[in-house]
């Protein structure tokens, strides 16, 4: 070949790649994992203590729903309409010292346990779901947040537990490094989430170059947080963004204990609160107040009384609970209009409406739940979402209650009439 001829193929050749590289570098592209109707799974059922988790028998299979979920319970939800399900994985255990000892186990567990929901048919997001520290063990979302040394061990867990999951099938397995990242909730701008969530980010895509991630906003997911991030900023198109919507907390959480000092006195209010005649729910309101007068510090009374006035004044007409519920999809919808994504790269990851606190004896009445679900379905499908439903048993199961009591089939049968 001659001087020229050899110029001119390196150029071609040179082009070619180029040419690759850049197809690579396009925004919009669709993600390897698709999902539509989806289910989060339960995370701790018995609570062990971090002092247990060294005890094989105690820790182990991991995530701990394998010991009460077998393969046909999982057939079950695949017939019943299910497409995918969120599978939250407690990421404690990887931070503990305790567990040195069975550490491989527990990938080997998670990993294991993936390939159970796929052989079921059903596709599974691997959700790292941290929860808050407490008596029963050191690390939670506060250590990982506040300790830069605590958030480099999750780094770098985030890492191996991608590594673990690299060979998977990219359109049956992806991968959510942090859920409800607890940080940022008072940043006028864009805080300290972008840059750790490009960490963790960069983590995982080293591990798995395959896999579909699943992003999210701070403060716990919600859509505003979501709506103040450059996706740009993360040069990658295998990528599905998540939000999470409870909206109105007020009905979606009545009598949740360990969601702030109000909502534990909320009980007995109906979806929608037009659902039963003004005096009932006066009378319920009422019982609300009372409640607070007698039980709430006496410091912090006429503050709750007048929050909960405010709240039920956001909601009390059929048109304000419409706009307060639409929010979130609307504020996700330009966000994603404006930066190019297209809809399908988008899932609401969680919404519910509690069915019974732990230990308290209001069981919240199956047709308000049904209810709001079906509606915050009707929502995200609208707008092209997927969405997963929080979730299969504990306080706001929708399969199971406690102690594997089943839930009453309402929910369930309003999913079920999707298909």
């Amino acid at each position: 070949m001659n001087p020229m001829a050899l110029l001119t193929a390196m150029i071609k050749t040179l082009m070619a790649a180029l040419l690759v590289l850049a197809a690579l570098a396009l925004p919009g592209q669709a993600a390897s994992f698709s999902m539509k109707r989806g289910i989060n799974l339960d995370q701790w059922t018995t609570w062990p203590g971090e002092d247990k988790w060294g005890d094989r028998r105690a820790i182990l299979p991991y995530p701990e729903w394998r010991k009460f979920l077998n393969d046909d319970d999982l057939k079950a939800l695949k017939s019943a309409g299910f497409d995918f399900l969120r599978m939250p994985v407690d990421p404690s255990p990887f931070l503990s010292g305790e567990t040195l000892a069975l550490r491989d186990d527990l990938y080997a567990s998670v990993l294991g346990s993936v390939r159970m929901v796929n052989r079921a048919g059903l596709k599974v997001i691997v959700d790292m779901h941290l929860i808050p520290s407490g008596s029963s063990r050191k690390i939670g979302m506060g250590e990982v947040m506040d300790d830069p040394k605590t958030f480099e061990a999750y780094v770098e867990m985030v890492r191996k537990m991608a590594r673990t999951l690299a060979n998977e099938d990219p359109r049956q397995v992806a991968f959510e490094p942090m859920n409800e990242p607890v940080v940022d909730c008072d940043a006028d701008g864009t805080g300290l989430w972008p840059e750790r969530q490009q960490r963790l980010f960069a983590a995982a895509r080293s591990s798995a170059t395959k896999l579909t991630l699943i992003l999210t906003g701070a403060c716990y997911s919600n859509a505003a947080s979501l709506a103040k991030i450059d996706p740009k900023a993360i040069p990658d198109d295998n990528i599905i963004w998540t939000f999470h919507s409870y909206e109105p907390f007020l009905l979606t959480h009545q009598g949740a204990t360990w969601a702030g000092d109000f909502i534990p006195y909320v009980t007995g209010l109906p979806y929608p609160l037009s659902a039963v005649p003004r005096a009932q729910l006066d009378a319920a309101l009422d019982t609300i107040r009372a409640r607070i007068k007698v039980e709430a510090p006496w410091t912090r009374q006429s503050g709750l009384l007048a929050y909960l006035d405010e709240q039920v004044a956001g909601i009390d007409t059929d048109e304000k609970l419409l706009e307060a519920m639409d929010a979130p999809f609307t504020r996700v919808e330009a966000w994603a209009k404006a930066n190019a994504i297209n809809p399908e790269n988008i899932t609401l990851g969680e919404f519910g409406m509690i069915r019974q606190e732990y230990g308290n004896a209001h069981v919240m009445p199956a047709e308000y739940r049904a209810a709001y679900v079906r509606d915050m379905i009707a929502r995200a499908e609208a707008h092209g979402f997927a969405w997963s439903a929080w979730s299969y048993g504990g306080a706001f199961g929708i399969v199971e209650a406690f102690d594997g009591d089943k839930a009453e089939p309402d929910v369930m049968d309003a999913i079920r009439s999707l298909h």
